[in-house]
């Protein structure tokens, strides 16, 4: 196939590319920027230029089989609410100009990366994809105005042709953000665990996730569907925090922090540093982040398109650190 790219030079990008490259597709892959952190892959042409331009995503759709959508401004914590014009203008229009670009040029397939954000908060549920969708952020929410784009978008003789992958919360040697600051902190022995550790969370290692999308860029039944993806279990946070620690070959913290006093002291702390016009290093946002339940299930993907994730936690972690001690990352 030939198959454009659009994100890829970002942290799940060059996993999908290398990808597609051992699998001998021809790439073009579109992007913002060229970092020098990312490899020369073969079979691949890399363009400069924004999904939000509809002249540029028009010549980089020439002569393309399938799409892989990453592109996209990702979740902040708390993002100022001026920058909601940014992430529709982005999320939203960037996807629509790659859905009309690519119903334009005949494309049989556009994969979409969503995220299970999208759901909202699962109340101790197991979350799947008939569960009602409520995103109580401006990324889940432009993430879900995307995905009815790419849901509706349909060929030239009335084929659906997009397909959306509802990520976990992706980790691997690239990725930024909270795991990678939970990451370093474990590693120095200065984390502290707050609540009983026992709240779910449902992740996937990077290169899972490139594997899907080349599955579903080319499964015929793939077509008009959404897929959650995961590494098909659910994990506690302890769980998670003991896969990493025995990848650092460091022990678990033994002692933990209460939530509501956590809290209260996290409100105080907010309030103070707004008054000298400072950033709070804790906030209630994340404490309530970080002590969140999120299970959602990936049977569907596995059920319809035979998917199998071939990284546990274990694996995806001990992998996850070996990267990063290479790149000089940790």
């Amino acid at each position: 196939m030939n198959v454009l790219v659009t994100g890829a030079t970002g942290a799940i990008g060059p996993r999908v590319v290398q990808a597609l490259s051992d699998t001998g597709h021809t790439i073009r892959a579109l992007s913002v920027d060229c970092p020098q952190s990312v490899p020369t892959w073969a079979n691949t042409n890399s363009i400069i230029g924004d999904v939000t331009d509809p002249a540029v995503v028009c010549d980089a759709m020439r002569g393309i089989d399938a799409v892989i959508h990453l592109a996209a401004l990702l979740h902040m914590v708390n993002p100022d609410s001026s920058l909601k014009g940014e992430y529709e203008r982005i999320n939203v229009g960037g996807t629509a100009n790659i859905l009309d670009a690519a119903m334009k040029a005949g494309v049989r397939r556009v994969v979409f990366f969503s995220t299970i954000a999208v759901y909202g908060l699962s109340n101790g549920k197991v979350l799947d994809e008939e569960s009602p969708t409520s995103p109580d952020t401006i990324y889940g929410q432009t993430k879900l105005a995307a995905e009815q784009i790419v849901l509706n978008a349909r060929s030239s003789d009335g084929q659906l042709i997009g397909t959306v992958l509802r990520l976990g919360a992706v980790y691997g040697s690239r990725i930024k953000g909270n795991y990678e600051r939970l990451m370093h902190s474990l590693d120095r022995g200065r984390f502290v665990p707050i609540g009983n550790g026992t709240n779910r969370r449902t992740l996937v290692y990077d290169k899972d996730v490139a594997r899907a999308a080349i599955l579903a860029a080319q499964h015929p039944d793939a077509a008009g569907q959404i897929y959650n993806v995961s590494d098909g279990k659910f994990h506690t946070l302890n769980e998670m925090v003991s896969a990493m620690c025995g990848a650092l070959g460091r022990k678990p913290p033994r002692l933990s922090l209460p939530v509501a006093p956590m809290r209260a002291a996290a409100c105080i702390l907010e309030g103070s540093t707004k008054l000298l016009g400072w950033s709070s290093p804790i906030t209630r946002t994340m404490i309530d982040k970080y002590t969140e339940d999120i299970a959602v299930s990936s049977e569907r993907i596995q059920t319809e398109l035979a998917f199998l994730p071939h990284y546990d936690l274990q694996a995806g972690w001990k992998e996850t650190v070996r990267e990063m001690r290479e790149s000089g990352a940790l």
